[in-house]
């Protein structure tokens, strides 16, 4: 039993060894995308994540792991995930509700009106930007006006790409400096600096980062040519509006979410609330909706109940005779989430894997080995954040565990806690939409209807954060030093 135990506390992979599984999955990875193209994340990505995981096993194996332990560790990563799973399905029956209900329909039809592809990017960040501060969710910014956006963006005729790249942009400024954001309470509470400090540091380089997203959005805006929609806005709107009931007493239904969360009640009560308050305004303001959708010849109440459970659960299409219309007015319900599902718990094995085997701590340790100077630790601090939003498959690992292993070397280093916690959120919460199988892109991806590697080039503030933060490293400005922090708190 001793030696056993002995033995136990020996196993330790090489760097070879933690990095074998690592680069099975680039190269699997890479193969199937070559050779699938857009339909890798229909399953084929799935499989090589869980064949990446088998790779991390037998070398765990090979290292005297039992599977008891490996299995264990797959399970404490599946449940750590649960949440995010049970909020996905969720959104999918919040998606097609709102759809049924008209609720969608009409940000889309007085978008329509007030936006022009000019100014329409600029104007989506910011929106989502001013919602996602407000609910201090990126996900649930994705899932309600980010829905919208997509659809009035493809209207128009721009790049669904690039519409879905400054949703994006603007949903995670909100969801990195809002003080309602689980990432943004996250970060400082595992580096042991406080909530508004760690916001009013981070401000330093998340402001420039959006301004410079701005920027480059109406640049692009002003390149627009407005003849480039396929169909003109008035037919868009007269298609939308001889389908449904518009009226400004459709947007309760958004605003009654918005409080709720404002008000900090739990994701999940209010989003089912939001999915089940849109079935209420689908029957009452949208009986021929659910008539088309339910497919019975009379509108009775099996077809009221038919037509809305559609809505909750599976694909519904609202048919116009406008082909880009009915495209924007199609929902796949909770049963369009299943897929997105299925690449999550696929990461997370895989993630579960190589964290419960010590593998990604091995690879991590090796990283902090390198680091010299100021610049190089925060760089080395991104590059841990970002790898383990590839390999662990979850801004919560990507901000928790590298939180946990640099924060005695920037105390050794002399530098205060924000600063690695302003590093964190720079990296790790913003990188993690970028990733097709991180639990962030993946459920990104699937709500906009837009793959990620599509909108992955057009997410400029997604993008520009993590080198923001190594130029300011680098240049020495707003480095915080902790005997400066200690003076201020006394």
């Amino acid at each position: 039993m001793a030696d056993t135990e002995a033995s136990i506390k020996l196993l330790k992979p090489s760097i070879l060894q933690a990095l074998l599984p690592i680069f099975f999955l680039i190269v699997a990875l890479f193969i199937n995308v070559r050779i699938f193209g857009d339909a890798a994340l229909d399953g084929s990505n799935q499989i090589i994540l869980m064949l990446s995981a088998g790779v991390a096993s037998i070398v765990a194996i090979r290292l005297g792991y039992k599977w008891k332990k490996i299995r264990s560790s797959i399970v404490k990563s599946i449940s750590s995930a649960l949440s995010s799973i049970i909020i996905l399905l969720l959104i999918g029956s919040l998606a097609g509700t709102w759809l049924l209900s008209g609720v969608v329909p009409a940000m889309i039809y007085y978008g329509l009106q007030v936006l022009n592809p000019t100014i329409f990017l600029v104007a989506a960040t910011i929106v989502c930007a001013v919602v996602s501060v407000a609910t201090g969710s990126s996900w649930t910014t994705a899932a309600t006006v980010g829905i919208a956006l997509i659809g009035i963006g493809t209207a128009l005729g721009l790049n669904p790409g690039m519409v879905a790249g400054a949703i994006i942009s603007g949903a995670y400024f909100g969801d990195k400096m809002s003080p309602l954001s689980d990432t943004t309470n996250l970060a400082p509470a595992m580096v042991g600096t406080d909530l508004f400090t760690h916001i009013r540091y981070m401000a330093y380089t998340t402001i420039p980062s959006i301004t410079i997203t701005l920027i480059i959005f109406l640049i692009i805006g002003l390149m627009q040519d407005p003849s480039d929609s396929t169909t003109s806005t008035q037919e868009i709107l007269d298609a939308i509006n001889g389908s449904f009931y518009i009226s400004p007493v459709l947007f309760l239904v958004p605003i009654a979410v918005v409080i709720m969360i404002v008000r900090k009640v739990p994701a999940i009560p209010a989003i089912m609330f939001g999915a089940i308050l849109g079935g209420i305004f689908a029957a009452i303001f949208q009986p021929e909706a659910v008539l088309s959708v339910s497919e019975y010849d009379t509108l009775t109440a099996e077809a009221y109940y038919v037509g809305i459970m559609k809505a909750f659960y599976g694909n519904i299409q609202i048919v116009t005779g406008q082909e880009i219309v009915d495209d924007l007015l199609s929902s796949g319900g909770m049963y369009g989430m299943l897929g997105t599902v299925w690449l999550i718990v696929s990461a997370m094995i895989f993630g579960g894997v190589m964290e419960g085997t010590g593998m990604l701590r091995r690879i991590a340790e090796a990283i902090i080995s390198v680091v010299n100077s100021t610049g190089s630790l925060v760089a080395s601090t991104v590059g841990t954040c970002v790898f383990f939003n590839i390999t662990a498959s979850d801004q919560y690992l990507a901000i928790v565990v590298p939180g946990r292993m640099y924060t005695d070397t920037y105390k050794e280093k002399g530098l205060a806690p924000e600063n690695l916690s302003r590093t964190l959120e720079d990296s790790g919460t913003v990188t993690s939409a970028l990733i097709p199988w991180n639990t962030c892109g993946a459920y990104h991806a699937n709500v906009l209807g837009v793959a990620t590697f599509a909108y992955l080039p057009f997410a400029f503030f997604n993008l520009i954060s993590p080198f923001m933060t190594i130029f300011f490293a680098y240049m020495g400005i707003k480095i915080r030093a902790l005997k400066d922090a200690k003076s201020e708190d006394n």
